[in-house]
């Protein structure tokens, strides 16, 4: 795909979703990063209703850090995966506060190294923590439409960023992020997707083959 037909797909998506942002709760940090990593297949919306009563009791990596497993671990059941999910905040918190002095790390490099934190959540925090996008977080609707649009072939979440990251300029990273993800939840559906009321219905591989 030639770049000025994506930065078109772009400009249509910004023009569709002029008020895309990320949909998490959140107001420092760490509390983005425990948001982000509750998120997984969970929705956006259940984490918001689960985090308040969790920040409420540990707002901080020092706070969470000494949480008796159990307790994190019920407070977090309705996000789902929950023992696994609590086990990997304990840990994230206990190693924030060891590495980095309680501080949750400003860098790409330095957040995989957290229990829980993958490229795509690490994508997500930088973003959305420190306001300096380094790349596109790959979730399942931008796997989806990046296979749908023709902006990537690949199935594996870390083969696609790479694509988008040679079709997208940097300086269009943030809005990519969110306008993706925008236009997977209300349009490009996994199930019963909004063809006819698509945007980019003349760009979409599913409709021209």
């Amino acid at each position: 795909m030639k770049k000025e037909n994506v930065l078109q797909i772009i400009d249509i998506l910004r023009k569709t979703y002029p008020d895309a942002k990320c949909s998490l709760d959140f107001e420092t940090p760490f509390q983005m990063m425990i948001a982000v990593m509750l998120s997984a297949q969970c929705t956006d919306e259940r984490v918001n209703l689960t985090t308040p009563a969790l920040f409420a009791k540990y707002p901080t990596a020092e706070a969470m850090a000494d949480a008796p497993i159990e307790e994190l671990e019920t407070l977090v059941h309705p996000c789902g995966f929950y023992k696994n999910k609590a086990k990997n905040m304990k840990l994230a918190s206990q190693k924030i506060l060891k590495d980095f002095h309680g501080e949750v790390p400003h860098s790409m490099e330095e957040l995989i190294t957290i229990p829980g934190v993958g490229r795509k959540s690490a994508n997500v925090i930088m973003l959305e923590a420190f306001n300096n996008p380094q790349g596109i977080a790959v979730d399942t609707h931008v796997k989806r439409i990046s296979n749908r649009i023709g902006f990537s072939k690949q199935s594996e979440p870390e083969k696609i960023e790479q694509d988008l990251l040679k079709l997208f300029p940097k300086e269009f990273y943030k809005d990519a992020n969110h306008i993706l993800i925008w236009h997977g939840r209300n349009t490009c559906t996994a199930r019963n997707a909004k063809c006819n009321d698509c945007p980019l219905f003349d760009n979409c591989l599913k409709n021209l083959s």
